[in-house]
């Protein structure tokens, strides 16, 4: 079923056209199309370097309004940095004109966080103690409880990490962090299953274009790795290293005692763990994700449907991270912009943290 009406532009009902679109326009034009409810508060990052799972260094930006009420821990997507991943920067302008402070990190191996240490990713596996200490650092500092994690596509999944993370009793006693100052998770068409999902993409016609485009991404990160860290990587590995499974199978999966690329998505996917999840979670998906397997739709609703802790908004529309409404849908929900998915967040946030 789906959980909740969202419509697109006519023109956009196809998961890759709004894909394309949303991420092209988005670009250009998302600071001018912002509804503000009024509020001048606009966020002055301060950059700072905080300490994630095994005291892996990450890059941060932080921003505290006059009178926070509550922080928002949160991510991008596979490629990227914090300085040209708007998504999340509307993300922070949105937020914080409702009075959020804002831990907004380059995950691992992604941005400076990269050229700070040597750490390449682990697709959730660290992930999402790292979202942990993060709120724990960010509590020392004086920004307020609750907590909330948040991400999409990649960061989507990493954050669903950590709604897994802060479970562990004995984790949130170690850094400080009591359970009823978690507000709770949202995310933003989280991959689920990557060994799925991947297969699909190579295997599609269209989809095909769009991993060689995240590969040559990807392609690229290691450059910049390798210039930060020289002699570290080995020239030929790197060189082998031109698909997003080779990416994986040869700097990744080692590191972390995988022996194959397989079992590593298979252990970082967050799909098998969704029922078991207890803290307050919201995740909006979208059935017409050019990113992932269809026949994971059916999974993903089995896998909420007898936990109440999950909020899933299911829709039909949407693409990856698109999620532009329509005029009328941006009246049906009371919406002044058309950024529908944070806008569901915040929506969500506030109604939780009365809770």
């Amino acid at each position: 079923m789906v959980s909740h009406q969202y419509h697109p532009p006519f023109w956009l009902k196809n998961g890759l056209s709004i894909t394309l679109y949303s991420a092209l326009w988005g670009r250009q034009s998302w600071e001018q199309t912002l509804d503000l409810g009024g509020a001048n508060l606009k966020p002055s990052y301060e950059e700072v370097v905080m300490m994630g799972a095994g005291n892996v260094p990450l890059f941060v930006w932080l921003a505290t309004p006059p009178q926070p009420r509550g922080t928002i821990v949160a991510t991008y997507g596979i490629t990227g940095d914090l300085s040209n991943q708007w998504f999340l920067q509307l993300l922070g302008r949105k937020a914080f004109a409702q009075n959020y402070a804002l831990v907004l990190f380059d995950s691992r191996a992604h941005g400076k966080t990269a050229t700070l240490s040597r750490t390449l990713s682990s697709d959730g596996l660290y992930d999402g103690e790292d979202f942990v200490r993060l709120a724990a650092e960010a509590k020392a500092r004086g920004f307020p409880a609750p907590f909330w994690f948040a991400g999409f596509s990649l960061g989507g999944q990493l954050a669903l990490w950590g709604a897994k993370a802060v479970q562990d009793a004995e984790l949130l006693a170690t850094v400080g962090l009591q359970p009823e100052e978690i507000g709770g998770v949202a995310a933003i068409c989280p991959n689920l299953d990557a060994n799925r999902s991947l297969t699909y993409l190579e295997q599609h016609p269209v989809g095909c274009y769009i991993e060689r485009a995240i590969a040559a991404s990807l392609e690229q990160l290691v450059q910049e790795i390798d210039a930060a860290h020289p002699g570290w990587l080995d020239p030929q590995t790197v060189a082998r290293a031109k698909t997003i499974r080779g990416f994986d199978q040869e700097l990744v999966i080692g590191r972390l005692g995988f022996d194959r690329v397989e079992d590593y998505y298979d252990a970082t996917s967050p799909l098998p763990f969704l029922p078991h999840l207890t803290v307050p979670t919201l995740i909006l998906y979208a059935a017409d994700d050019p990113m992932f397997d269809p026949s994971l739709v059916p999974d993903l609703q089995a896998a909420c449907a007898d936990n109440p802790a999950i909020a899933l908004h299911l829709t039909r529309y949407g693409g990856h991270v698109g999620y532009l409404s329509s005029k009328s849908c941006q009246q049906q929900w009371g919406d002044g912009d058309l950024w529908w998915a944070w806008n569901r967040v915040l929506e969500w946030m506030a109604v939780e943290g009365e809770r």
